[in-house]
């Protein structure tokens, strides 16, 4: 952040060190604060990681440690229950709201995390569309229970027809959710779909600017995940899902339990697979994931591409984050 920029009212330029799970994102993060904090500016971390916000997951989301906390603040991590759900628009509010705290004081913001539909809500916005309706959702069910999806359907198509155009008949989540939003807006879907968030004006105080840590070697991310799952087993993974399961609130349905590691790992616990079958679906489904990342990754074509596997990984995103944040 320049004194230009704070009098021109130009956009601030943020970095955001993005990349797949395992591509050493924190020790990046971790080696610019302390390099900024060697040259009398704090940085602040937000994260960016769907995960990380959830309170007694710390071993399987790889959560920062206490001492890593220590060296810079951090923001978004630990500020949800396992039980409750926190969206992209949730997301998109709080990282706004935190930036802005970071540049009131003075501080860098840099946003660190990969969870790609975080990003992508944070930087192309979300459009304002009303939260589901238990209500009007079990009415559309009775509804369609006795007249059958192609009817409600072809219903779609008298109120929203270009959604419906796009929507096979038996579709029936999205004809529902189409339904509901006609229902509770008065609006169609594909309108609304159409209209700018009204948080546009509040993000274009800022420029995102990704650097993606990518492996030029696939097989070195996948050797890093493959011993960093053992590692999460070896410190207390499956004692710490224990813990949530003994709450006795939590099923394996929820957002949180969904997060790779703990549904494998409460799978093992229910006795429907064993370690070794459980430690092998942990791997693959973080390969699984890392292969998502990257996807969303490559097509952003505005990013700065760091090597993860190069030996100088670190120092790079440090120079990268550096050009862009000052």
């Amino acid at each position: 952040m320049t004194q230009s920029t704070k009098q021109t009212g130009e956009a601030l330029p943020v970095a955001c060190l993005l990349g797949p799970t395992a591509s050493g994102k924190t020790a990046a993060a971790l080696a610019y604060a302390a390099q900024s904090a060697a040259r009398g500016r704090a940085v602040e971390i937000v994260s960016v990681d769907s995960a990380l916000v959830y309170r007694e997951m710390d071993i399987g989301t790889a959560k920062p440690t206490a001492d890593e906390r220590a060296a810079a603040v951090h923001h978004l991590i630990d500020i949800v229950d396992p039980l409750d759900a926190y969206s992209a628009a949730d997301f998109r509010a709080d990282a706004l709201r935190v930036t802005g705290e970071i540049v009131a004081r003075g501080n860098v913001p840099l946003l660190v995390g990969g969870t790609m539909l975080y990003y992508k809500a944070l930087t192309q916005g979300l459009n304002d569309l009303p939260s589901a309706d238990p209500a009007v959702r079990a009415q559309l069910d009775a509804e369609a229970a006795r007249d059958g999806w192609p009817a409600m359907h072809a219903r779609l198509a008298q109120v929203d027809p270009a959604t419906a155009a796009r929507l096979a008949p038996n579709d029936s989540q999205r004809i529902q959710r189409a339904l509901e939003i006609f229902m509770l807006s008065g609006q169609p879907m594909s309108v609304l779909l159409a209209t700018p968030s009204t948080r546009e004006n509040e993000a274009a105080r800022y420029r995102f600017v990704p650097v993606a840590l990518e492996p030029s070697d696939r097989g070195v991310l996948h050797a890093r995940i493959e011993a960093r799952f053992d590692a999460m087993l070896a410190g207390g993974l499956i004692d710490e899902v224990k813990a949530l399961r003994a709450r006795g609130d939590l099923n394996p349905n929820l957002p949180s339990m969904r997060c790779v590691g703990y549904r494998q790992v409460w799978e093992f616990l229910d006795g429907a697979v064993d370690y070794d079958t459980m430690r092998d679906k942990g791997v693959f489904a973080t390969r699984q994931l890392c292969k998502r990342q990257l996807t969303w990754l490559r097509a952003m074509p505005e990013r700065i591409v760091v090597d993860c596997c190069a030996q100088d990984a670190t120092a790079q995103a440090v120079a990268a984050v550096e050009r862009i944040g000052g």
